[in-house]
């Protein structure tokens, strides 16, 4: 008797979860493993600044419920880092000493929040905010009514900085050019929306450069961020919102073609026959610009997911490179962007 064919998803975001449950749907028999290093079943990574506004029980923020996982026999493999891919033998390897072999792989491991390399030194004192767990300890740190010090702010970033605004805090914005990521805007075209952000209760600093991150004590505000002219910015909480880079340290023997993320063809391909990729970890070639493209935004990643799905079972769908991106200020005043839409 043949064996079912064997899918491993490296990744339980949306696009690891999308493709998922688009293989169960399409293939009662297929063997469907997925490895993430969230302790948290599936939630929407977007919807984190609602823990400000009261939603602090990661139950409130699960896609779907525990039991959807056994239920549609998709073995959730939680707290498990790979190490390697091993794209010749179709193997990869856990940090654990643990190998699993695959038919077929989906790389769906999206990436981490990009550091300036200047504030590397600082980590240990920039608050994170890319999982569940380290949006609580920002909350818990932030004081009620506190001030955030926010550098870069990328469109996750700016979500948070209204947020935190409707929600009594206060916070300091000090611009680079990671503003409004993954946007790619022009000074004329950013002072409209950083006006916007003025108008609604941020204070923005531009024409600076944050160059240290201090902890401080004895009733002051718990940071101090001293910028390159030498002035001081003080908050409790301090973030850095500058973009994404791509998770693909462990994919450096798997026989892929990578440069800042993993290339793949517009049906999401990579250059091993075997192994296809979904989301923030891919850039997608866009023919007509000769160019690999990121394309970021819970919608994208979505789609890319199910489609790269399709695509492992024998489909020969492309995904739309010319998906329109945009950012602007809507009727009511307010920031809209085709990367998120703002909820209550």
């Amino acid at each position: 008797m043949t064996e079912p064919v064997h899918h491993v998803i490296i990744g339980s975001g949306s696009a690891g979860f999308g493709a998922a449950r688009t293989l169960r749907e399409n293939d009662a028999d297929c063997r469907i493993t997925m490895f993430t290093m969230d302790a948290i079943p599936f939630y929407q990574r977007y919807e984190l600044p609602q823990i400000f506004r009261g939603r602090s029980d990661w139950r409130d923020l699960l896609a779907v419920p525990p039991s959807f996982y056994e239920d549609h026999r998709i073995d959730l493999r939680r707290r498990c880092r790979v190490a390697d891919v091993d794209g010749a033998n179709r193997k990869i390897s856990l940090s654990h000493q643990e190998t699993v072999a695959y038919d077929r792989l989906l790389v769906c491991a999206g990436g981490r929040g990009y550091l300036p390399e200047n504030l590397t030194g600082y980590g240990e004192l920039i608050h994170g905010f890319g999982s569940f767990e380290a949006a609580m300890q920002t909350y818990r740190d932030l004081p009620e009514g506190g001030r955030v010090v926010m550098i870069g702010g990328d469109m996750v970033g700016i979500d948070l900085a209204l947020t935190l605004l409707d929600t009594g805090y206060g916070v300091t914005l000090i611009t680079n050019s990671q503003t409004f990521w993954p946007h790619e805007l022009g000074a004329e075209e950013r002072a409209p929306l950083l006006d916007v952000l003025r108008a609604r209760g941020v204070t923005v600093l531009e024409d600076a450069r944050a160059v240290r991150v201090e902890a401080r004590n004895g009733g002051a505000p718990a940071r101090c961020v001293t910028l390159d002219d030498g002035a001081q910015v003080q908050g409790d909480v301090v973030m850095a919102f500058c973009g994404l880079a791509s998770s693909v340290e462990f994919m450096l023997r798997a026989a892929v073609d990578i440069e800042r993320g993993l290339l793949v063809n517009p049906q999401l391909r990579t250059t091993n026959e075997t192994i296809w990729a979904a989301g923030d970890v891919c850039q997608i070639w866009h023919d007509s610009e000769k160019a690999y493209k990121f394309y970021h935004g819970w919608k994208n990643v979505r789609v890319m997911g199910e489609l790269a799905a399709r695509n492992m079972q024998g489909a020969n769908e492309v995904f739309d490179v010319d998906v329109e991106e945009s950012i602007g200020i809507g009727e009511d005043g307010e920031i809209v962007s085709t990367f998120w839409t703002r909820g209550n």
